[in-house]
């Protein structure tokens, strides 16, 4: 029998657009409010926020940047004695990890977002601004750290050093109601593609476009996204003569409508923590064509039921000629293979007990 709720602070640097923050501030809206006391305090600015949240405190410090949120994390951490604090993205998590020093009687929890060591391989600007040795120490500071992912826990044991019991999995949830496809193909004399994806160098977009311009049938390619690499991104396309093929958005947010009438998605990424755009196509029936990569690939693809997994440009080609001619996924099978193992009561119920279990009987 719990005798008071257990406050508990989720800590993001802004809530843009982003898979980690769409996530924490779901799982902070969705818990027991029988059991816990939620805050979401963000460190960027008010008018930032792309998320509606509602019955939720959220707190704005509205700051620039996460380290010149530090004295007002110390003071916050001082004046409100949480006894839970989540944070996600490795640059919040050092720091807060390191300020954690500071306040035993507090549980801290990081919730790393990608496999780290891959993800700084393939695009050095997203290299996090605490040095590699710093980062292994701080994560051996924090209370607990949740993964993601297979490949993202046994990364942070195997290159970070962190220990396994201080690691644990749980996956993203799915954190909408979509629609769900009728029909298998929308036009069967055309094959359409589709990608939900920050423009950056690790999401592999260049290695998409390489091969669309080996397909010999009729298709179409739906581009969804923004981010540094845009303009690469769009001289590439012309340069290969895929201007009149590629339909590009910036931003939307009915990406749902263009997963509904696209035939696949194809993802390029080097490395992800979890794609949450891979789990929302499949729900409504549209299975995925990836390129292997850790994060998760292989939580999510059940091979021949909701996609497929290859590791070169060739084998990605040969796979879409084979699908083209031979379209053999069933819109209901594709949605069924991660809404059993998705489902956001599940996920959050891993949450609420994970809480729970950090917590001693003599402090609830």
């Amino acid at each position: 029998m719990m005798n008071r709720k257990i406050k508990i602070t989720f800590i993001l640097p802004s809530l843009a657009a982003g898979g980690a923050e769409r996530i924490l501030s779901f799982v902070a809206q969705h818990l027991d409010s029988n059991k816990f006391k939620p805050t979401l305090l963000i460190i960027g600015y008010e008018k930032d926020t792309i998320y509606n949240l509602q019955n939720l405190d959220i707190i704005y410090l509205n700051k620039s940047r996460v380290l010149k949120g530090t004295f007002s994390l110390f003071k916050y951490f001082n004046s409100v004695k949480p006894d839970i604090v989540v944070s996600s993205i490795v640059h919040l998590n050092t720091l807060i990890a390191l300020i954690s020093i500071c306040f035993p009687k507090i549980k801290f929890v990081a919730r790393e977002a990608n496999v780290l060591s891959v993800l700084e391989k393939h695009n050095p600007l997203k290299k996090s601004i605490f040095p590699k040795f710093l980062i292994s120490y701080a994560y051996k500071l924090v209370d607990l750290l949740i993964c993601q992912s297979k490949d993202m826990q046994q990364d942070m044991i195997a290159n970070y050093g962190v220990s396994i019991d201080k690691t644990v999995l749980i996956n993203n949830p799915i954190t909408n109601v979509f629609q769900h496809k009728k029909a298998a193909r929308s036009n069967p004399n055309i094959l359409t593609l589709i990608t939900v994806a920050r423009l950056s160098k690790e999401k592999g977009h260049h290695r998409i476009i390489e091969v669309l311009s080996k397909l010999k049938f009729p298709f179409k390619y739906i581009m969804i996204g923004d981010g540094n690499e845009k303009d690469t991104i769009l001289n590439l396309i012309e340069k290969k003569e895929l201007t009149e093929k590629v339909e590009y958005i910036k931003f939307t947010n009915e990406v749902e409508k263009y997963l509904l009438k696209s035939d696949i998605f194809i993802q390029g990424s080097y490395s992800e923590g979890f794609p949450n755009a891979l789990i929302e196509s499949c729900v409504v029936g549209t299975p995925i064509v990836a390129f292997n990569a850790p994060g998760g690939l292989d939580e999510i693809i059940e091979i021949g039921k909701n996609g497929y997994i290859h590791n070169t440009i060739e084998d990605i080609v040969d796979c879409l000629n084979s699908l083209n001619t031979n379209f053999t996924f069933n819109p209901e099978i594709v949605s069924e293979v991660v809404k059993k193992r998705f489902d956001k009561n599940r996920i959050i119920l891993k949450y609420e007990a994970l809480f729970l279990e950090l917590m001693s009987p003599n402090e609830r």
